[in-house]
């Protein structure tokens, strides 16, 4: 199969606009489709989980299900994907998504307009985790071919728009779900989501070409590297520069993650209802989507470290705002509420936006060209660990001290982590010091 990525133009290079567009069928529509179909689903996951007879905290707990599968799923994930290549995996795992959703919708909608059954509780169970599993291919199988696909001196402006596509999608999706349960169908959110992710699992099967993760996990020529010693000493050396640069990056991991957690929290202790928290949210969401190509153009002219630490430092003052406004501003009324939560939410935006695929870039520049979705997989998991122990981190402190206390100690891990990563990323990821050697 010919395609552009596959067969840049003779005579000129291709701008950075081409190689963008080039890509949009193959990699940014499908992904906007997917996380458009999944970002309409989670916020029904526990409302279908009560419908069915779960209690209020076990339908809750449903959701750490895509929690955990990105903790555990990125290496088995990797495996597959070196195996049998990467468009073969995304299609495979696409249509598997297409058929657990019809499933779902098959299965559960009698039962949530009817008499619910134990099965019916198992049966969606068992229907979120294929639908985790799957979903950590296509995210890991699209991240590194952008890898091996995206120019070295691009590549931040290429993951960025990848983690700009994920945020619209997650604006667009949850506005698509309203209007399809506004039918009267709670369940109808699995159509959509069978219809986004089979019109983008379409797209990689005729755009992705085929083969292409074998060139960037292939063995190298060389035959002095295989050796078990040399691929000891790359390893150790790939796993040390991961964990490096990951002791930075998780404190704004865990501040992304639990942003849906405390924000809202702290909004009910203000007095405000779910109308204004949902407006500040809106705000903060279309702020970070205006910030994704600008970041990207900064970090491939000045470093990561140029985006990353601002995005740790930014978002850790505003949680250190959030936690401060919260407990002088409360019980002052409704304005000073309102601008409690939104002054801190547009800092904390402006940082989360200006981080737009810092995490995927980051991945690609530890990651070596050799065998390369598999460190990707590592490098996944650490993070995967990261979104996992953030809402233990607030739950612990939330135990002994108000929900303010746990935002401030969110905020104040930004600020280690940014200033851990001001020193180690110019050492190790492109910037103004590597890039000449």
């Amino acid at each position: 199969m010919t395609t552009p990525e596959t067969s840049p133009p003779r005579g000129r290079p291709r701008s950075s606009k081409q190689v963008l567009w080039s890509l949009a069928p193959s990699v940014y529509i499908p992904s906007l489709l997917e996380f458009s179909g999944l970002a309409a689903l989670m916020p029904v996951i526990p409302l279908l989980a009560l419908d069915l007879g779960f209690s209020a905290w076990q339908a809750a707990a449903l959701t750490t299900i895509f929690g955990l599968t990105s903790f555990l799923g990125p290496i088995p994930a990797g495996h597959l994907i070196s195996r049998v290549g990467a468009r073969s995996a995304l299609v495979a795992t696409g249509c598997l998504l297409v058929i657990a959703n019809v499933v779902a919708f098959a299965v559960l909608t009698p039962a949530v307009q009817g008499e619910a059954a134990p099965v019916h509780r198992v049966a969606l169970v068992v229907l979120l985790l294929v639908m985790a599993t799957n979903t950590q291919v296509w995210q890991l199988g699209r991240q590194a071919y952008l890898g091996t696909a995206l120019p070295p001196m691009m590549r931040a402006r290429g993951m960025t728009l990848f983690g700009g596509v994920i945020r619209i999608g997650q604006v667009v999706g949850p506005l698509l779900g309203a209007v399809v349960m506004a039918t009267g169908s709670d369940t109808g959110v699995f159509v959509l989501f069978a219809v986004t992710a089979g019109a983008g699992t379409v797209m990689i099967a005729v755009f992705l070409p085929p083969g292409e993760m074998r060139q960037g996990s292939a063995r190298p020529r060389d035959r002095r590297l295989p050796r078990t010693s040399a691929r000891r000493r790359l390893h150790g050396a790939v796993l040390a520069r991961m964990v490096m640069v990951g002791l930075g990056f998780t404190p704004v991991m865990m501040a992304r993650v639990n942003r849906p957690v405390i924000v809202p929290l702290l909004g009910a202790a203000l007095g405000l209802d779910s109308v204004w928290i949902s407006i500040v949210f809106g705000i903060s969401a279309v702020l970070e989507i205006l910030l994704v190509l600008p970041a990207g153009t900064l970090m491939d002219r000045h470093g990561r470290a140029a985006v990353a630490v601002p995005c740790a430092v930014l978002m850790g003052a505003g949680y250190l705002l959030l936690a401060l406004l919260g407990t002088v501003w409360a019980g002052q009324g409704e304005t000073l509420a309102v601008l409690a939560l939104l002054v801190p939410s547009l800092l904390i935006g402006l940082g989360n936006g200006l981080g737009s695929g810092i995490g995927m870039t980051l991945g690609i520049d530890v990651s070596p060209v050799h065998d390369r979705t598999r460190y990707l997989a590592w490098w996944n998991t650490m993070l995967g660990a990261g979104r996992l122990a953030a809402p233990l981190v607030v739950t612990g402190v939330a135990l002994f001290a108000p929900i303010t206390v746990a935002g401030a100690a969110i905020g104040g891990l930004c600020l280690v982590g940014g200033t851990w990563m001001a020193r180690i990323l110019p050492r190790v990821t492109p910037s103004g010091g590597t890039r000449g050697r």
